[in-house]
């Protein structure tokens, strides 16, 4: 059994090291969002930008973990050194997960070029999205050439936590109406490659040409990056080379859109960041019974959401860094009155 966790000022230099211990000990750290993770945070920040993140989601069943598993294989026969952050799903009765990411990729277990972290969602994708984010930046730091983060689903919070990758992998296969899920979850917009896995099934040439449909739709202008759809067979490998291929390809082509959604991200990530900072400030701030005190009222609707947050706001915050609020008549964009055109 590990130790207690050391202090970011002894951690960080492991983690440069390469150590293993220590790079468990660094993401249990940053998972718990503790202010000692943020100091570490703030350690290795510097080091990190230069790993591959590649973001995989897809509806569960689609056999998202199988073809990490074999993804990763490719990418260590490249060379290079793998990280992967494997999201569980969490039981709602112990709050604790399965786990089932680290059984299904024993074949990496001994190899110390991959380094995999299964995360429990307990609940709460929002905070996950942010300890995903972190975990990514340690694995970063470590020298981890390639950074892998798998997702449950495809629901709003699991495109959110892709978001943080350079590049997003879809994963669809036939028989489960991916290919009007595909349609629904908006994930036509956010893939950078579609991969339709279990390919020799019935129905993969359909889910193929109806993702083809939907591309066709949109215009890509000349040396835009247009999403490959490649066919694979996680169980057996198949295909998973062209995968590798295709990602690599990516890379070489669009340098300045992941520069541009890395950019987009570190935005997200702040703006993210100070709203939670914000929230905390205002649970420590608020007088005690002032909170419920106000969502009685707008329960009782003796008063709106609007008017009783712009109390919260004048309640923590000095009167200069309190804004008008769009109940008062301005544009929170634009600090225009409200309907004012430009």
């Amino acid at each position: 059994m590990s130790g207690p966790l050391e202090r970011p000022s002894t951690t960080a230099a492991p983690i440069f090291q390469g150590d293993p211990r220590a790079l468990a000990r660094a993401i249990s750290l940053v998972e718990d969002e503790t202010p000692d993770g943020a100091k570490l945070i703030a350690r290795i920040y510097p080091h990190t930008g230069r790993a591959l993140l590649i973001g995989v989601t897809g509806s569960p069943g689609s056999g998202k973990s199988t073809l990490v598993d074999r993804l990763t294989a490719e990418i260590r026969r490249a060379g290079l050194t793998v990280g992967i952050v494997a999201v569980d799903p969490s039981s709602p009765f112990t709050g604790g997960a399965i786990l089932g990411d680290r059984v299904r990729m024993h074949a990496h277990s001994g190899d110390p070029g991959v380094f995999i972290r299964s995360m429990a969602t307990r609940g709460h994708l929002g905070g996950l999205a942010r300890a995903t984010a972190d975990v990514a930046l340690v694995l970063d730091a470590n020298g981890r050439d390639v950074v892998i983060i798998e997702t449950v689903g495809v629901g709003q919070d699991e495109v959110d936590i892709v978001g943080t990758a350079d590049i997003s992998l879809v994963v669809l296969v036939p028989g489960a109406g991916d290919d009007v899920q595909a349609i629904k979850a908006g994930i036509m917009e956010i893939a950078d490659i579609f991969v339709v896995n279990k390919a020799d099934r019935e129905g993969a040439d359909r889910v193929v040409q109806a993702v083809a449909a939907n591309l066709s739709l949109q215009t890509f202008a000349a040396g835009e990056w247009r999403p490959p759809i490649v066919k694979t067979d996680a169980t057996t490998g198949a295909g998973v080379e062209t995968l590798w291929a295709e990602v690599t390809r990516f890379r070489a082509h669009a340098p300045d859109r992941r520069r541009a959604r890395r950019r987009a991200r570190d935005e997200r990530r702040l703006r993210d960041l100070v709203a939670h900072r914000l929230e905390q400030h205002v649970a420590a701030t608020l007088p005690a019974g002032v909170w419920d005190a106000l969502v009685d009222r707008v329960n009782r609707r003796e008063s709106d959401p609007y008017t009783a947050a712009e109390e919260v706001v004048r309640a923590v915050l000095p009167p200069a860094a309190s804004a008008p609020s769009p109940a008062a008549g301005a544009s929170p964009r634009t600090g225009r009155p409200a309907g004012e055109s430009r």
